[in-house]
C-alpha cells in the first residue's frame, strides 16, 4: 500500500492506495496561512489516520520547486511560510517510512502517464489550468524533472504584456474580466454573448500556449487538467482555430489533445513517485 498526497494552495487531498486503486481518501483545507511548524504538525495529523503496517511509502506533490534527492521544498506557491522546508526528512522522522517529494504538476503528468489519458504516449505533457498554469514533462515514458523539478514551467514564459499564466489561468477571468471562471462558464451556457466572447478569447490564448509547447517539446500528446477544463467545450474551437497558424501542420496533425477524466489523478501520480522496490 502507498499514500499519495496532492498539496495545493486551497486543499490537501490524501489517498491510500493498494496496487493503484484508491481504498480511502481524505480532503482538508491547505495550511496556506500557517507557519512552518504548525503546517507540518497539521499535515502529520492528516496522514496519521491513513497509516498502517502495510504502507510502504508516502509520495507528495507540492506547488513549488523541489530538491528531489533531499526532498527539500523551496518557495511553495500559496504557502508563504514554506521558503525552505526539508519535507522528506521531517515526515520520515515522524513516520519511519520512505517519503518522496516532487512538484504537483509533475505528479499530475505522472499520474496521467501511469493511470490516465497519457497511457498510450511515450512523450507527453500534462498541463494543469486553474489558479495557475503548471506542466509536467514525460520523455520516453518517464518523468523528466530537470534539476529542480522546474522543467515544463511554461506558464512563467513571457507572453504579451505578462506571462502565459496570466492569460491561461483563473487570473484571465478575475483580472481581465472581473468575474470568476465558474461565473463566466455559467453565463456562457446561458448563451450570454459577452461570456461566450470571453471564452473564445481564452481559447485563443490557450492556443498560443499550445504552440509554445509544440515548439519547445514537440510531444505526442498534451493532457489538460484542472478546474478550467470543465468548460472545455466553450473554448475548444477557438483554441483549435488558433493552432492552425502553427508553422508545422504535419506535426499538428499528429498531436493528441485530451482532457483528464480522473479527479484523483494527481494523488495517483504522487503515489507513483514511490518505487516498487520500497516495501514494508
Amino acid at each position: 500500500m502507498k499514500i499519495g498526497i496532492d498539496l495545493g494552495g486551497t486543499n490537501i487531498r490524501i489517498g491510500k492506495l493498494h496496487e493503484g486503486q484508491m481504498i480511502r481518501k481524505v480532503a482538508a483545507a491547505s495550511p496556506s496561512q500557517m507557519n512552518v511548524e504548525d503546517s507540518i504538525a497539521y499535515l502529520k495529523s492528516l496522514i496519521t489516520p491513513l497509516l498502517s503496517p502495510e504502507v510502504s511509502g508516502i509520495g507528495i506533490g507540492v506547488p513549488s520547486v523541489v530538491d528531489v534527492e533531499e526532498g527539500i521544498v523551496y518557495n511553495a506557491m500559496f504557502i508563504p511560510s514554506w521558503e525552505e522546508v526539508p519535507l522528506k526528512s521531517l515526515l520520515e522522522e515522524a513516520f519511519h517510512i520512505p517519503v518522496f517529494v516532487n512538484n504537483d504538476s509533475n505528479c499530475f503528468a505522472l499520474g496521467e502517464k501511469r493511470f490516465g489519458e497519457g497511457k498510450p504516449f511515450a512523450n507527453m505533457l500534462g498541463v494543469t489550468l486553474g489558479t495557475g498554469v503548471g506542466a509536467g514533462v514525460i520523455i520516453h515514458g518517464e518523468l523528466y524533472n530537470g534539476r529542480n523539478t522546474g522543467a515544463g514551467e511554461i506558464g512563467c514564459l513571457r507572453y504579451l504584456d505578462q506571462v502565459y499564466e496570466y492569460y491561461c489561468a483563473s487570473t484571465f477571468f478575475t483580472a481581465c474580466h472581473n468575474m470568476t471562471g465558474k461565473e463566466a462558464a455559467a453565463r456562457a451556457r446561458d448563451n450570454d454573448a459577452e461570456a461566450l466572447r470571453i471564452w473564445e478569447e481564452y481559447g485563443r490564448h490557450l492556443g498560443e500556449l499550445v504552440k509554445a509547447i509544440l515548439y519547445a517539446y514537440d510531444p505526442e500528446a498534451i493532457i489538460f487538467g484542472g478546474g478550467i477544463t470543465e468548460a472545455y467545450p466553450l473554448f475548444a474551437k477557438s483554441m483549435q482555430d488558433e493552432l492552425q497558424s502553427f508553422l508545422y501542420p504535419k506535426s499538428l496533425e499528429k498531436l493528441h489533445i485530451r482532457i483528464s477524466t480522473n479527479p484523483d489523478i494527481a494523488i495517483l501520480g504522487a503515489a507513483a513517485l514511490i518505487p516498487s522496490s520500497c516495501h514494508t
